[in-house]
């Protein structure tokens, strides 16, 4: 009787360990991914085995109409984001599938969630935050469209239900998913932040290379303790699971032995986006041709040694992010714009394989290819620097006015801080008009971006309005601010088309009745009659044409619109008595 009741429990473990297992550790060679209905199904049934230590939570509403799903592990039971803070605990937010099509993040936090509750390893000073899938859209759309990838047998779609690429999408927040992100990240208050991706490129021996938020971008203070800590720490623990990495971009800009360029990630993207909130920031990018199931552990592993550091350096992190915030509210002059030193090379021991190149099968002409058989190991360059091109000094304050409501909801998303003009004031302030822009023929994610955008500063006075938005720039979220509302920010919400309608006329004259006019001011102002001359003397085709005259004239008069080309956001610059609801 006692053998038989023993096999029965044995029986019933059996099947509750296996309702434990993933689809993905179900799955027969470990090649499938999970569909967004079995990533759900799944957490729920762990959640009910762990109510204790794990939360569910849905945020917002994706371009799909399904919620952001949230999930949250913390050991001693506590779900309070203002509380967890209160207790000085760090938080952890993890990103999984904001390229459906690159899974590994996906089946990977699964299992780690399922590891860490199961074997009551939680960290008890770091509450870790997962999105179980943020592209919900683009995982429905279910199919093979990544070719070159070497599994898993099927996956989801980059695109989401607009056809937008999420990781293009954090500053302009085009989609509902990005959002829903916002809040997250608003309400968490993360201090570390890791995105979970699939690269692809040249092939190498690597099943997992690195992208951080490139140190001369990154805050001084944490970039400090990245660079000489927590990055070596990832690299040399990643070395004794048996993934060893590199950073990311061998062969993005031809052939690995050309070197590697560390890779430069603004706003647009997760990691660019989360720096301008002072967080600390990766990317992990596992390698396309690697087998599916050592992409998944490597991520896992990876996960895991975060996890840890996070822990062991919980009280430094966060003291570090209090040190970012208040050199961030005291910073006086902000980069906008970077690229890379070409001057200043590192190196880097890389573990590659041999190109060469044959006859194509296709067009008969030579085609390249990479001889696994023919594996090395050589020094190459390493290209891990990069200087400053635009700055901008930040005015005392900035504003804002009411009707570029965008602008107004996004600031408040993101937690920065504004006042209201209590009564119409006008005001003695700088404004920028806008001279040369130059502006692609094509969209790149749905916006014709602006660059290399020439402004001429113009102090005067301007009249606000009741209810229009003024916003101090002594806030930790400072970072976000100038760089979202200078023009030349190379993600700035004008280089997002978010100001368009202010390069456009709303007034013209008819030709007939301005001749008069026109005359009439030409006599009167010699000033502007010598304007006329010299401009006529320097370009041929002005002396040619009546109509561009004319023009040149109401242009230079009194009659044209001030409104134009003139960028709506104000810069206060000193010191002014504002009365504020």
């Amino acid at each position: 009787m006692r053998s038989f009741l023993l096999a029965i429990v044995f029986f019933f473990a059996c099947i509750s360990a296996k309702a434990q297992l993933t689809p993905f550790e179900l799955s027969k060679d470990k090649n499938y991914t999970a569909t967004y209905a079995e990533v759900i199904s799944y957490y729920q049934k762990v959640n009910k085995l762990y109510p204790q230590q794990m939360k569910m939570i849905n945020y917002g509403t994706t371009d799909v109409g399904k919620p952001l799903t949230l999930i949250v592990l913390s050991k001693n039971g506590v779900f309070d984001p203002g509380l967890i803070k209160k207790q000085d605990k760090r938080v952890l937010l993890i990103n999984n599938g904001i390229h459906p099509g690159e899974p590994e993040g996906i089946d990977a936090s699964m299992m780690l969630v399922r590891d860490l509750l199961k074997k009551n390893q939680l960290p008890k000073d770091v509450v870790i935050c997962l999105i179980a899938l943020y592209n919900i859209d683009g995982n429905l759309n279910r199919g093979q469209s990544r070719v070159s990838q070497n599994g898993p047998a099927a996956y989801g779609f980059r695109g989401n239900y607009r056809n937008l690429d999420l990781n293009r999408d954090f500053i302009k927040a085009d989609s509902r998913n990005a959002l829903a992100f916002t809040q997250i990240l608003t309400t968490w208050k993360p201090e570390v932040f890791l995105d979970n991706h699939t690269s692809d490129g040249a092939d190498y021996q690597y099943v997992m290379t690195l992208i951080e938020t490139q140190k001369d971008k990154q805050n001084s203070i944490l970039a400090d303790y990245t660079s000489k800590t927590l990055t070596p720490y990832l690299y040399s623990h990643m070395k004794k699971s048996g993934y060893e990495m590199i950073p990311y971009g061998a062969g993005e800009e031809g052939l690995p032995d050309s070197g590697i360029v560390s890779f430069l990630e603004t706003p647009r993207f997760a990691t660019g986006f989360t720096a301008q909130h002072n967080i600390i920031s990766y990317i992990t990018e596992t390698h396309m041709l690697k087998p599916f199931d050592k992409r998944v552990y490597a991520t896992y592993d990876f996960m895991q040694h975060l996890i840890d550091i996070n822990q062991r350096d919980a009280k430094l992190i966060g003291d570090l992010k209090k040190k970012a915030d208040a050199a961030v509210i005291s910073q006086k002059t902000f980069p906008l714009k970077w690229e890379v030193d070409m001057k200043a090379v590192d190196t880097i021991t890389f573990k590659g394989y041999e190109a060469g190149y044959k006859t194509s099968d296709v067009s008969g002409l030579k085609r390249l290819y990479y001889d696994r058989s023919k594996p090395y190991t050589k020094v190459i360059k390493f290209y891990n620097t990069y200087k400053t091109t635009v700055t901008a000094d930040k005015p005392l304050a900035y504003v804002i006015p009411q009707a570029w409501g965008k602008v107004i909801d996004l600031f408040k998303l993101n937690g920065v801080k504004m006042q209201q003009l209590a009564h119409d004031t006008t005001l003695n302030l700088q404004m920028y008009y806008f001279g040369d822009i130059k502006t692609p023929t094509r969209p790149f994610e749905g916006h014709y971006l602006h660059s290399s955008v020439q402004l001429n500063p113009v102090d005067m006075a301007m009249k606000f309005y009741v209810g229009d938005y003024v916003v101090y720039t002594n806030q930790a979220i400072n970072r976000y601010i100038v760089e979202t509302l200078e023009p030349q920010g190379v993600d700035s919400f004008f280089a997002w088309n978010f100001f368009d309608s202010m390069l456009g006329e709303k007034e013209y004259f008819s030709d007939y009745v301005f001749e008069d006019k026109a005359a009439d001011l030409l006599k009167k102002d010699a000033a502007l009659k010598q304007k006329l001359d010299d401009a006529k003397a320097k370009d041929p085709q002005l002396g040619n044409s009546a109509q561009a005259q004319l023009f040149f004239v109401y242009k230079n008069s009194p009659y044209f619109e001030k409104t134009y080309m003139r960028y709506p956001v104000g810069r206060i610059l000193n010191d002014t008595k504002l009365d504020l609801k």
